[in-house]
């Protein structure tokens, strides 16, 4: 059973996907415009995406370049009901990983999901960069400008995580149940301590720094 994304305005043709597609054991939640099937992928977990072109608010190719400029990886297949070359040019060119034009038999759909399931996941890359900051996942070395700042293992811990997420918001306790292991020492003022003293290390003076306060929420970094 897969998790798929369905983003379709079409209620008849969205009905029919989402049933065979049930009936195939999987998992479907159904978005129904570009930007509510974006919101899905920005809040949850999928195997599989099957985006129609042609929507409103946001059309498929604008969520597909949207969603993979921020680091998505998560398998599309887009959907249209033109069949042009210039058109599957479009598609794959913005991310997709794969083209089906309208109508096609759901056995031939099945076939294409099945067969991006079996791809090899793709790499997640080992540099977060956020303004001047490089961080390094492998060797979980941080360089600003060029020159490697040293940070305690949980300072690099939050600040790893906040890069993979760069632009969200986290309170303190998000961040403590994101991060900080259940026997650690931990409270609101631990992380703001653990804050400060990431930002002493690798804020430059007289620039912004790229983690940010959002008053009365918590902290977000920016700067990708």
């Amino acid at each position: 059973m897969a998790r798929i994304l369905l983003v379709e305005d079409d209620e008849s043709f969205g009905q029919g996907l989402e049933e065979w597609l049930k009936f195939e054991h999987n998992d479907v939640t159904w978005r129904k415009n570009g930007r509510t099937g974006l919101e899905a992928l920005q809040s949850d977990e999928f195997d599989l995406v099957i985006m129609d072109i042609e929507m409103p608010e946001m059309n498929g190719i604008e969520v597909c370049r949207k969603y993979r400029d921020d680091g998505g990886t998560t398998p599309i297949i887009m959907l249209t009901g033109r069949d042009t070359v210039l058109d599957k040019v479009t598609g794959l060119d913005c991310g997709a990983d794969d083209y089906l034009t309208k109508p096609f038999h759901p056995r031939e759909l099945s076939a294409r999901l099945k067969a991006l399931a079996r791809r090899p996941q793709k790499l997640v890359p080992n540099t977060l960069v956020a303004g001047n900051i490089n961080l390094n996942t492998q060797t979980s070395q941080v360089f600003r400008e060029g020159q490697e700042v040293k940070l305690q293992r949980m300072e690099f811990a939050v600040l790893e995580f906040m890069m993979r997420n760069s632009g969200k918001v986290f309170s303190p306790n998000e961040l403590l149940n994101a991060v900080w292991t259940a026997e650690s020492e931990r409270s609101p003022e631990t992380i703001r301590t653990c804050i400060k003293k990431i930002r002493d290390k690798i804020d430059t003076a007289g620039q912004v720094s790229i983690i940010q306060n959002v008053h009365g929420v918590g902290y977000k970094v920016v700067g990708n």
